[in-house]
């Protein structure tokens, strides 16, 4: 009769090859994560995005619609304002040009 433990450890070796992969995996998904948070890798946002780099922060809503409200941003129903894709948004303050572009890009995608 074997021992159900003795058949799990009979390979200790290989659980030891197979971590440092999973590490090397997880890192690299951990970086693509990062890349697709931060700036707009599609492009939908042309010219804005450096006028998001460009403002003082924490900056709210209003006060960022009132500087670069008539940018055009490609939607999924073609080219709208940044006034009218953040309409559906309350004063809402954001942090940094990431919190404004996570906002923008969540609401295009709608």
């Amino acid at each position: 009769m074997t021992d159900g433990k003795r058949g799990r450890n009979e390979n200790p070796d290989r659980e030891q090859r197979q971590q440092p992969e999973r590490t090397r995996e997880e890192v690299r998904d951990r970086s693509r994560e990062a890349r697709a948070m931060s700036g707009d890798p599609g492009g939908r946002l042309g010219g804005l995005d450096e006028v998001l780099e460009a403002q003082d922060y924490p900056i709210t809503t209003d006060k960022l619609v009132e500087a670069c409200g008539d940018y055009e941003i490609e939607t999924q129903g073609g080219t709208e304002s940044l006034e009218e894709v953040l309409a559906p948004t309350d004063n809402q303050t954001f942090d940094s040009a990431d919190d404004v572009r996570s906002r923008i890009l969540g609401l295009i995608h709608r």
